[in-house]
Formats: structure tokens, C-alpha cells, sequence
């Protein structure tokens, strides 16, 4: 191995805490799964995990600093290159530390618990191997062995679906693109609520780790209607009459989710209450209340006008107290 200090781009006077902090950066961006193009991606992160473990050691390290220990932690003996007597059994099979200090494995199992809970394998007697099956994803090791364990999953993704009060009341499915720029039509639940929630498998963030995607968490948010004001599974919606209608009675069209419907006005109706068409509230369950609205002719009428003015001198009536 190369000088930890350098691989790591630290001083000799460096503290723990700097070790540690320098590491966590290095190990995050040169992870291989973050550089899948880069052929050499394994070699260096494998380098920066062993010179963080040797460094974290404080009695190999102060052997290294006093120039007893070369970086493999083989003796320094004169006329033996460093190979050093017993320089095989001492060498570190990826770095592993003894010290007291966090080893690689420590701090890759925490800042990798940020990329969806992942760990690295933890087996001491057999030293750290940062590309072994793990559940986070660094592969199946150096020599392939290993069985490759799930990837982290990708981040779900909420979405807001805006669904009319007519596609609500019918059902069937309603487009949505989600925050992968992908169209899909989602199938709405029968006589779906506003706010219910509706999971798409498979339709969420892709994992950066390769393996499945996250989900999409749409919630149903029914939109505003130009027509129709909800109360529950009740339905409102005002009627314009003209005044002879209101006196006389007769039939108008009134708008409901399935279509217009014809109503019956009795005579000398009092605008005041709604009329109840049952059933014909959303998904059937609620009903339909028509409230009456009587509409004069725009420009005013002069006869109208007449009749008011005689009715008002000859037949006036109350309305408020």
C-alpha cells in the first residue's frame, strides 16, 4: 500500500475525529457504485478502506510513524527490502484495524444507512471486504464469490393526482405523469374518496444501487367543479328559473354527474329551499339539492315593471320582519 497519509490526504499530526471525517468523504465518493464507469473505482476504494483501518490503529500507526512498520505493517528490517521476518502473517488482508478508534466498516455501515438502510458485511475473522455480498449493494467481492444479496430500493415518490368529480363518480382510469417524466393511467379504486391513497408499484425513484425501483404514492385530490359544490356524498347546485316559472311552475333541466335530468317546479315555488333529487349525489350515495335561483330579463321589461308597481300598491305581502 501506498502511504495511508497520503492516500487519505492527511497530515501525520491528524485527529481521530479529522481521520474519520476524511475517510467518510473519500469512501462516499469514490464508492464503485457511484462510479460504475471508472474500471480502477474497486482499487481505490479498496486502498482508501485499508489506509483508514491502518491509520485508525493507533499502535500500527505509531510503529508507522516511528518507522518501524512499512504501510502493509510488515517490520522494517535492514537488508530485508521490508519484507520483514513473518511480514505475511502480519499483513493486513483489506486493512482491517484492531485499534480502538472506527474501523471502515463502522462508518460505511453508517453513512451507507443513508442510501436505504444498507450495512457491509461485518466478519472479523476474515477480515473487511468492502465489495462482499452485502445488502447495500458493493457487489460479490473481489473474487466473485459470495451470493449477491437484494439491492437497496429506490426512493418512493408522492404524487397528487387532481381527478374530476365526473371521473370520481365513474371510476376507470385517469393519466398521471409522474416525477420521472413517465405517463401512466391510474385505475381509480371504486367510488374513490378525496385523499384516499393509491400505491404503483415499481413507479417510483430508480435506486441509485441498482436494485428495484421505489414505489409512487398517489393521493386522490378531487378538483374544484364549476358547477357543482360537494358536501360529503351530497351534491349541490344552483338552478336559474325565470319568475314565471317560479309562479307558475314547470319542468327545467338540472345538471347531475350522470347528465342532465329533468325536474318538476310546482307552482308559486319558494326559491328560499333546495329541491332533493335523491341518489344522484357522488357514486350514488348522497343526493343532488337544487337550489333555485330566479333570473330577471337583463334589460328590464316595462310591462313587468307595471304589474310590480300595481302588485306592490294593491297586493303587497312580507318577506322579512
Amino acid at each position: 500500500m501506498r502511504d495511508p497519509y497520503s492516500v487519505l490526504g492527511v497530515p501525520r499530526s491528524v485527529s481521530e475525529k479529522e481521520l474519520k471525517s476524511a475517510y467518510r468523504k473519500l469512501a462516499k465518493a469514490n464508492h464503485p457504485d457511484q462510479n460504475r464507469t471508472d474500471p480502477k473505482a474497486q482499487q481505490k476504494f479498496a486502498e482508501i478502506s485499508a489506509a483508514y483501518d491502518f491509520l485508525s490503529d493507533k499502535d500500527k500507526k505509531a510503529a508507522y510513524d516511528r518507522g518501524e512498520i512499512d504501510a502493509d505493517g510488515n517490520p522494517k528490517f535492514a537488508g530485508f527490502g521490508g519484507a520483514g521476518m513473518g511480514g505475511g502473517a502480519r499483513r493486513s488482508a483489506a486493512g482491517a484495524g484492531t485499534g480502538a478508534g472506527f474501523s471502515a466498516e463502522d462508518i460505511l455501515k453508517e453513512f451507507m444507512s443513508g442510501f436505504g438502510g444498507a450495512q457491509t458485511r461485518t466478519s472479523r475473522g476474515a477480515g473487511f471486504d468492502p465489495f462482499g455480498s452485502s445488502a447495500g449493494g458493493f457487489g460479490s467481492g473481489f473474487g466473485g464469490g459470495g451470493s449477491r444479496q437484494p439491492q437497496a430500493k429506490g426512493d418512493d415518490a408522492n404524487v397528487t393526482l387532481a381527478v374530476s368529480l365526473e371521473d370520481a363518480h365513474k371510476g376507470g382510469s385517469v393519466p398521471l405523469r409522474l416525477p420521472t417524466n413517465k405517463v401512466v393511467n391510474v385505475k381509480l379504486p371504486d367510488k374513490v374518496e378525496d385523499g384516499q391513497q393509491i400505491r404503483l408499484k415499481g413507479q417510483g425513484m430508480t435506486s441509485p444501487w441498482g436494485g428495484e425501483p421505489g414505489d409512487a404514492i398517489v393521493t386522490v385530490k378531487f378538483e374544484r367543479h364549476p358547477k357543482f359544490r360537494r358536501d360529503g356524498a351530497d351534491l349541490r347546485v344552483d338552478v336559474p328559473v325565470t319568475l314565471y316559472e317560479a309562479v307558475l311552475g314547470g319542468k327545467v333541466r338540472v345538471p347531475t354527474l350522470d347528465g342532465e335530468v329533468e325536474l318538476t317546479l310546482p307552482a308559486n315555488v319558494n326559491t328560499s329551499k333546495a329541491l332533493r333529487l335523491k341518489g344522484k349525489g357522488l357514486h350514488g350515495n348522497g343526493d343532488l339539492y337544487a337550489s333555485l335561483k330566479v333570473v330577471l330579463p337583463e334589460k328590464g321589461d316595462p310591462d313587468l315593471e307595471s304589474l310590480m308597481r300595481f302588485w306592490r300598491d294593491q297586493k303587497p305581502y312580507k318577506v322579512r320582519d
